[in-house]
């Protein structure tokens, strides 16, 4: 039995499609089972409620043989720490109370850099990471760049003024991987759980470094209009994130971890071709950028 926690996020359904095309025995915690598709939920055994929730976690690891561990940042969060490391507390209780044997989970690069400290979302998954390996458990904590498909975020702007913003650098060349390639590599440890042991972070870089300039001329290539990219202040980009609701703290992670990006922080690690993976950003564009912004 696996485990799938977040299975309505983007890496989360991903990765329970994957799990259910091999075979596998699935088991999903989920706030609201409406979301799954019927497909989905006629496939996996539900465990309804959140993932932060002691009797929730309990229940769902209880007989399980590995976990998929995805903690969804808290918008409203009183600070990173609590949306990630007081959020994953009552699971990592489970998992020595149930004796689940691997992990797998969704982090962020930064740990080998000095920048890991102070870099807001990245300072608050890497000690969540740490959380869960003091439990024991073999784990591999999957660490990411960040995501081609946030850039969904910004589909209004880029179909209707033709920009998409980001604090960083518009020339700074960093990693950047689809989410389709991190639920692939995710589901194929989840499978093999049974053939790997200890604790160990793995990369997942997608398959070159890339800038906004340079995502700018595909996105203008594949979309056969002009889309260009237009780097704003760190100010801006905290402001933006208040106006949507975020608490101080978190809206200030937001910053924290851009800014160490921008930095570098993404940069750490020696790109290989085990952690190199194939989604190039032309083929996202076309595969789930174009069909977006169409629809």
């Amino acid at each position: 039995m696996i485990v799938v926690t977040a299975p309505t996020g983007d890496i989360g359904h991903q990765v329970v499609e994957n799990l259910l095309e091999h075979g596998a025995s699935v088991r999903v915690i989920v706030r609201d089972p409406s979301r799954l598709p019927d497909i989905v939920h006629n496939k996996v055994d539900v465990v309804q409620g959140s993932h932060a929730d002691a009797d929730t976690v309990n229940r769902a690891f209880k007989g399980a043989e590995a976990v998929f561990w995805l903690a969804p940042a808290d918008a409203k969060a009183e600070s990173v720490m609590a949306a990630y490391v007081d959020f994953s507390r009552p699971a990592a209780e489970a998992l020595k109370a149930n004796d689940v044997k691997r992990v797998v989970g969704i982090t962020a690069l930064g740990r080998t850099t000095p920048l890991a400290g102070n870099a807001g979302y990245v300072t608050g998954s890497l000690a969540m990471d740490d959380l869960i390996a003091s439990t024991g458990v073999d784990f591999r904590a999957l660490t990411m760049p960040s995501f081609m498909d946030n850039l969904l975020m910004q589909a209004a702007s880029i179909k209707n003024q033709g920009l998409f913003f980001s604090p960083i650098s518009g020339d700074l060349k960093l990693p950047s991987c689809a989410t389709r390639d991190i639920a692939a590599v995710a589901a194929r440890l989840l499978l093999d759980y049974a053939n790997w042991s200890g604790q160990q972070e793995l990369a997942v870089l997608g398959p070159e470094n890339i800038s906004f300039n340079d995502m700018a001329e595909i996105m203008s290539d594949v979309l056969g209009t002009p889309v260009r990219f237009q780097q704003s202040t760190f100010e801006a980009y905290k402001a933006r994130f208040l106006q949507f609701g975020f608490s101080e703290a978190m809206a200030q992670g937001m910053t924290d971890m851009a800014d160490a990006k921008n930095r570098g922080l993404d940069l750490g690690v020696e790109r290989t071709p085990e952690n190199t993976t194939p989604t190039s950003f032309r083929q996202w564009c076309e595969d789930v950028l174009r069909p977006a912004l169409l629809a």
